[in-house]
């Protein structure tokens, strides 16, 4: 089907919906028969339980809601649905409010066996079609979506055999011919094939590397070697970023056994790092870790052999069901909230023909692929690995995780050349000379720090030096360089540095042409740079379009440059995420998460917070979605009078009608120059009198602050690996007479997440698309979320109608 005739449809269905949608508390209809007027949804939870399970829960319920079904919670899994009664239970509205930031899953989950068998299936279609639920959305692993499809494909004969048994009524056998499945993969293990994140991995990461972070200071205290056990009995995905997010000095999972003789490599590895000045060491193994010939590699027998082969203090941490635990991270309640609400517009886009869909991430867009085509993928990694055929299990698990391994293995390099560690003893007349063997890279940090800018540095430092270049680290930006504080940095010299928040070399919000062009120029040549790599936000971007237009005026600019996008605000064009956004949505969620607690013991309150981004609404958006926000107002959605006055009645209503006892209202700090903050809460305090009452809060700097997230530090590594090898080729191919000139926009780049792939793109082509007076791209895709938040908020405005259906439509484009 063609994208318009899908929008078509789409809108038809829609708008039918829309004459059988409830007011406010009252959803759905029935008509005179009996029956619903409209689709009958069931949710559950299967198998082990992760974060974010939640929020997809909730926006199952919403969405449906707001789509004009009924919803009912199926508690327990499929044992719940087996065993019928109290386990199936309508969902209201406000049933759902609260528990986003919840860990776990509100409505139970177990295994069943009674399921696996006829007699208990036909138990669960009975308990189904008796309600009229004949669509079901499944949040498990691969083995509850097996089970699901398998129902599914019964489905018309056990409503045949019921029919025959009297149980079902002819009716009923007619309303209830055929089912429709839609999953969503919720595992932190991020085993499953077909999405590139599956629901509860992020927040997992999170609770690993929050263990090492503090395991790690009582381990440099005393010299001692920690070997920690993660989840991952059958995907060592959890391990291996984690690895690359804590500077682990090693890692062990399944699909990736360690070659040759591991065992004294380890050691060999260890031992020169202590050399070095290294007080701790950190090995990460996944519970389901082997050797090449298939034996178990567990955490106690790494232990053994550090503690008799070197005489380290060695203890060993198994972090267990702590990985489950806690609150989900900001990208789980987004990802669940995102394919929740994909799941019921599949649900309702399905016809008694359509195959069993699983809804997947794909870079940034939810998609909808085939539930057993990926099942049968996920199951033929573990064949490879059955079969030692480890090369083949990489490839399956995806680009992405191989992206990740090849990096690993690159940072995990036993030392550099011992002739290029001179950041360990730095010479005294930094002469930085120049020849073909030993050329200079530079790095520098521009505009506000971020969290993930010391990850990148770290990664581009290691591996410039381990491909034979001498790293130079330029402080405070172009000030630092202007006064000549320019450094070799060294090997040891940026240990820790990916889990430290801020900006370790210093930086400044300034423009290359706030300093001096010349200058510059002039600092270029003395320090002999051959790549400059600037890391920084949209400061860095404009600069390096400055130097690259400058170029013909000053030779010293003719060589290779790239910008890594490091940004809060996510406001860079050329890439979907900046690097440090991620971290300053997990601060505001949490931050929210906070205040709204504080008014449990007082009803009726609406918060009002003002979050960073400049005139760019990524923050306020994302967060308003990961928090649970009732509005986001943000400069590129205008504000208008009319808007406020339809959130002041959105909030009454909510609060006197749905059960609902607190609001949140977030706005962007630059998004209207008169309705300021102070304004917002002045407004819906006057107009919430006798109804709520009003709390602003200003987060500033708080959202810059903090330890960079685990996305961050991962994202960070593996941008700066592959600015490396972008700079290698440049310098090599474009070597004259000693000397690296290039003129070419191919040479004067941005590197940024486009989709599910990193691409460089000319800061020139870049230049058409942005808007430099208020520092945006002219194009961004986050915005298509904007009706979500709404429909998530119980908004029933007609205009967002048709948004959220244009929405759906520029994605199926976009696939």
């Amino acid at each position: 089907m063609s994208a318009p005739e899908a929008g078509s449809r789409r809108h038809a269905e829609l708008s039918r919906r829309e004459s059988v949608m409830a007011t406010p508390g009252k959803e759905g209809q029935v008509i005179a028969n009996g029956a619903w007027a409209g689709n009958v949804i069931g949710v559950f939870t299967s198998g082990g339980d992760s974060q974010g399970m939640n929020g997809a829960v909730r926006a199952v319920v919403r969405m449906g809601f707001y789509l004009g079904c009924k919803v009912y919670f199926i508690k327990e899994g499929y044992e719940g649905m087996v065993a019928g009664g109290d386990n199936i239970e309508e969902a209201t509205w406000s049933s759902v409010s609260g528990i986003l930031q919840l860990g776990g899953t509100v409505i139970g989950s177990a295994r069943s066996k009674k399921f696996r068998e006829r007699p208990g299936r036909l138990s669960a279609a009975e308990n189904l079609i008796k309600r009229g639920i004949t669509n079901l959305v499944v949040i498990g692993g691969d083995g509850s979506l097996t089970g699901a499809n398998l129902f599914r494909m019964e489905w018309a004969d056990l409503v045949k055999e019921l029919g025959e048994t009297g149980k079902l009524t002819t009716e009923e056998q007619s309303r209830c011919g055929h089912l429709n499945i839609v999953g969503m993969v919720g595992s932190i293990d991020n085993d499953f094939c077909g999405t590139d994140m599956t629901i509860g991995v992020d927040s997992a990461l999170h609770r690993i590397i929050e263990a090492v972070d503090a395991i790690s200071t009582t381990a440099s205290s005393h010299q001692r070697a920690f070997v920690m056990e993660v989840m991952g009995r059958h995907c060592g995905y959890l391990a291996l970023v984690a690895a690359l997010a804590c500077e682990a000095d090693w890692v062990f999972i399944p699909e990736w056994p360690p070659e040759g003789d591991w065992e004294e490599t380890l050691c060999n590895k260890l031992a020169s790092e202590r050399k070095l000045g290294q007080r701790l060491n950190i090995i990460l193994v996944a519970e389901g870790a082997v050797d090449r010939q298939g034996n178990a590699i567990t955490a106690d027998a790494v232990k053994n052999l550090l503690t008799e082969k070197l005489k380290y203090d060695t203890r060993v941490t198994v972090l267990g069901h702590v990985q489950r635990g806690g609150s989900p991270s900001a990208f789980d309640r987004i990802l669940g909230s995102r394919m929740g609400a994909e799941a019921v517009l599949a649900l309702m886009d399905a016809k008694a023909e359509t195959p069993a869909c699983v809804v997947s991430l794909e870079g940034n867009q939810t998609v909808r692929v085939p539930l057993m085509e990926c099942v049968n993928r996920t199951q033929d990694v573990q064949k490879a690995m059955d079969a030692k055929n480890f090369e083949e299990a990489v490839r399956l698990r995806g680009r992405s995780f191989q992206n990740n391994l090849t990096t690993y293995r690159m940072l995990s390099k036993l030392r550099p050349p011992t002739s290029l560690c001179v950041g360990e003893h730095p010479p005294q007349d930094h002469s930085f000379k120049t020849d073909q063997d030993h050329r200079n890279l530079a790095v520098v940090n521009i505009g506000a720090p971020a969290c993930g800018m010391n990850a990148a540095v770290r990664s581009f430092v290691r591996l410039g030096l381990t491909q034979g270049y001498r790293v130079l680290g330029i402080q405070d930006s172009f000030d630092g360089l202007i006064a000549g504080r320019v450094r070799p940095m060294g090997w040891t010299q940026v240990h820790g540095w990916a889990g430290k928040g801020g900006s370790l070399l210093g930086t400044k919000k300034q423009l290359a042409s706030d300093v001096s062009m010349g200058g510059i120029a002039e600092k270029l040549r003395e320090f002999k740079i051959d790549g400059l790599l600037i890391v920084g936000g949209f400061e860095a971007f404009h600069s390096l379009f400055q130097l690259y237009q400058a170029r013909e005026q000053y030779p010293a600019f003719c060589i290779p440059m790239c910008v890594i996008p490091c940004t809060i605000s996510n406001n860079v064009p050329g890439t979907d995420f900046s690097l440090g956004a991620d971290t300053a949505l997990n601060e505001i969620s949490d931050i929210c998460d906070r205040i709204k607690q504080s008014a449990t013991g007082t009803k009726r309150r609406v918060f009002v917070v003002e979050t960073m981004g400049g005139f760019c609404g990524y923050l306020a958006t994302m967060s308003g979605l990961a928090a649970g926000a009732d509005a986001a107002y943000i400069y590129e959605d205008k504000i208008t009078i009319s808007k406020l006055r339809d959130d002041v009645f959105h909030l009454k209503d909510k609060i006197l009608n749905a059960g609902v006892q607190r609001g949140l209202i977030l706005r962007n700090e630059c998004a209207n120059a008169n309705y300021t903050t102070e304004f917002i809460n002045q407004l819906f305090a006057e107009e919430g009198k006798g109804v709520f009452s009003v709390r602003m809060n200003v987060l500033g700097h708080m959202q810059q602050g903090g330890v960079p997230s685990p996305f961050d530090r991962n994202y960070g590594t593996k941008m700066a690996a592959k600015c490396v090898a972008w700079f290698k080729e440049r310098i090599e191919t474009n070597l004259k007479d000693g000397r690296v000139m290039v003129k070419s926009p191919e040479c004067f780049v941005l590197l940024g997440m486009q989709k599910r792939r990193l691409e460089f793109s000319p800061v020139c082509d870049l230049a058409i698309d942005t808007d430099f007076d208020n520092r945006l791209p002219l194009v961004q895709w986050w915005l298509k979320l904007r009706p979500l938040l709404r429909i998530m908020a119980k908004h029933t405005t007609e205009t967002y109608t048709m948004d959220v259906e244009e929405a759906h439509v520029s994605e199926m484009d976009k696939e």
